[in-house]
């Protein structure tokens, strides 16, 4: 694997660029394929980007849209990332597009990954874009430092699929694609802003423990290029 690191000088002109390159990636699929699928984070970082990528003139009838992880919380929760992605992304052009969350209304979060692993298992396989974030403590998806299933959603034989994670550092219990599932991407980005998480992701790149700092596991392993899109 490569790993790119694309400086920007901030991130308006960051969202723009990356909101182009995960635009082509998804017309290129549909060319390719007749179909694209994509998984997108939450968190603040990506509001812009998403707002952008909306109004890209692509076919987004033929694309479909999930989440890398999600916290196990309906809809109209305020901390949803399903939330986030509709008042964001699923509206003007990209309105057309398909989502499959990965919350659903069961009675545990382990029935919400089962039904959630068996929605997307058409979609990911590879999926052609997975646009990942990373948090100060160096977790990616929801692959948490002292996260209860860490080391076996991390593990490259690990089950493609949705299954659950519990942390202290996570809030709520939360649902996660694991790392074989979004490692693999056609296109796979981490998108992150700030010196903080320049820092972060420097810490990262200077170890090898990725239990201490999951995304560790995207940075040193993953059988896909890694493009990595920063702006102060």
């Amino acid at each position: 694997m490569v790993v790119r690191l694309h400086s920007f000088s901030d991130t308006q002109v960051l969202a723009t660029r990356l909101a182009s390159d995960v635009a082509q990636h998804l017309a290129d699929a549909i060319s390719a394929r007749g179909m694209a699928s994509m998984a997108v984070s939450g968190g603040s970082t990506p509001k812009r980007l998403f707002e952008m990528l909306s109004v890209a003139e692509i076919d987004w009838s033929k694309v479909t849209i999930t989440l890398v992880d999600e916290r196990f919380v309906a809809a109209d929760n305020p901390r949803s990332n399903h939330l986030l992605v509709a008042t964001h992304l699923l509206q003007n052009k990209a309105a057309a597009a398909t989502f499959l969350p990965l919350y659903h209304d069961v009675a545990s979060a382990l029935q919400a990954a089962a039904i959630a692993t068996e929605k997307t298992e058409d979609i990911g396989n590879p999926f052609d874009v997975v646009i990942l974030g990373m948090g100060t403590d160096g977790h990616t998806a929801s692959f948490f430092p002292g996260g209860n299933h860490l080391a076996r959603a991390i593990a490259p034989d690990a089950p493609r699929g949705v299954m659950t994670m519990e942390a202290d550092g996570a809030g709520e219990e939360r649902l996660t694609f694991t790392y074989p599932s979004l490692a693999d991407a056609r296109f796979l980005v981490l998108h992150i802003e700030g010196d903080g998480k320049r820092a972060v992701l420097e810490q990262a790149e200077a170890g090898t423990d990725e239990t201490e700092m999951p995304i560790r596991a995207m940075l040193n392993r993953a059988p896909s290029d890694l493009d990595i899109y920063w702006a102060p």
